[in-house]
């Protein structure tokens, strides 16, 4: 299997198996670097992190975090990160070309009845008439990098409205923030966390939901490098059964409620080590709780929206046409729903 450097990696952008807790290998303090967002969709890893499912797994766990999806991939394809959670790129589909990558896994999900990503507006595109999604058009529409997820949502949003979109590169989450708040961008889409915070404080306002446009989307995905995926097969597991224990706990203390209110006051306490930290618990909790989105049982992962996702991508000519959903998802590790 081919190994990349990081400088490799860059030069490169531009059947099914439950998870099970048998079998697994008493390591002893695995060391792996896990990639990730300071978002609330990020919550399986840090409660496996912090309620020590990797280190029963045997895993010796450090996050190393990202402002979007793109560095991410890169950055496990080079070997600098182990295993990471975000949006499917034209970076992550173009590596696991390459055979540096690959899916193994999913993660967020938009699911009919749990409020999802939210479509926002700045508030001067607003009061200038974007007071929903069929006034996109000519639009300036902000994205992470061209074949972000930001991108795609755009597409599939403006496509079903019969819009044309102008696309606004601005490589970080922080900055789409700031570009919407004074205006210089007209519309993009977020996770609930945040877009409800925004609109809460009153600098931007949601004007529909992603969900209704691409519906049972796999926002998120979990992947590795393809060494991982094809020699590192025990690791592999260890880290996905821990991943999905965490996701465990989150569903059912925020997503579906079924483990009480002293269970979920202790879930937004656990995340806001990762999520807001730098505010006051109190000021921080209603945000967390607005972005408790599905996080997949078992690392289960939507084949078809994987596919609706690249064939996106293929479509718009950001990766080569050859490419397969062989080439980039291993379905061994999980279940294809």
């Amino acid at each position: 299997m081919t190994r990349f450097n990081r400088r490799q990696t860059l030069g490169l952008i531009g059947a099914t198996a439950a998870i099970s807790t048998l079998g697994l290998p008493a390591y002893a303090k695995t060391k792996i670097n896990v990639g990730a967002l300071h978002f609330t969709s990020h919550a399986a890893s840090f409660v496996a992190q912090v309620r020590g499912y990797f280190a029963e797994a045997g895993l010796d766990v450090e996050f190393k975090f990202f402002q979007a999806a793109q560095p991410m991939a890169i950055a496990v394809a080079s070997g600098d990160v182990d295993y990471a959670v975000t949006a499917i790129s034209g970076g992550l589909i173009s590596l696991a070309e390459k055979g540096a990558a690959k899916i193994i896994g999913g993660a967020l999900s938009e699911e009919k009845g749990i409020d999802g990503q939210k479509i926002l507006a700045s508030n001067k595109a607003f009061d200038a008439g974007l007071t929903s999604p069929s006034a996109l058009d000519g639009r300036m529409w902000a994205v992470t990098q061209a074949g972000s997820s930001f991108h795609y949502m755009g597409s599939k949003i403006s496509t079903a409205e019969g819009a044309t979109l102008h696309y606004k590169p601005l490589q970080k989450v922080g900055a789409i923030i700031g570009a919407m708040k004074s205006g210089q961008v007209d519309a993009w889409s977020i996770v609930p966390h945040i877009a409800k915070g925004l609109a809460g404080a009153g600098a931007v306002k949601i004007i529909g939901n992603v969900a209704d446009y691409i519906p049972n989307y796999q926002v998120t995905t979990v992947f590795t490098s393809a060494n991982n995926a094809a020699n590192e097969r025990e690791k592999t597991k260890a880290f996905l059964m821990a991943f999905s224990r965490g996701a465990d706990d989150f569903n059912a203390a925020l997503v579906d409620k079924t483990a009480g209110e002293d269970a979920a006051n202790a879930m937004v306490e656990l995340v806001h080590k990762y999520v807001y930290a730098s505010k006051p618990l109190e000021k921080a909790a209603k945000s967390i709780r607005n972005g408790a989105m599905r996080i997949n049982a078992g690392a289960a992962l939507n084949m078809a929206s994987v596919k609706d996702q690249l064939d996106w991508f293929k479509a718009e000519k950001l990766v080569k046409a050859s490419i397969t959903t062989d080439m980039l998802v291993d379905t061994s590790y999980v279940k294809i729903i």
